[in-house]
């Protein structure tokens, strides 16, 4: 039985404006603005991710799943939320 395939990705940088993934040879910022999600996760949380796929991050300690694309184009990945319903 095979093992998992992981891809190398590594968060560079965290400030309070957001944080930076280098993928391979990409670096992109990942803004808590766009992506609330990780506002209040520890720097502990925020470093632990898995590149499982070309196109899908996870971070386990905080159960968030990200399509690369959105963080490259958030503006065609509108947040949804049925917080308040």
């Amino acid at each position: 039985m095979p093992g998992t395939t992981t891809l190398a990705v590594e968060v560079t940088h965290i400030s309070k404006h957001g944080f930076w993934l280098l993928l391979a040879d990409e670096e992109l910022l990942v803004p808590f603005d766009q992506f609330p999600w990780f506002r209040k996760g520890t720097i502990e949380q925020i470093s632990e991710v898995q590149w499982p796929t070309p196109d899908h991050l996870y971070w386990p300690g905080l159960d968030v799943d990200l399509s690369v694309q959105s963080i490259r184009n958030p503006d065609a990945f509108p947040l949804v939320s049925d917080a308040a319903g």
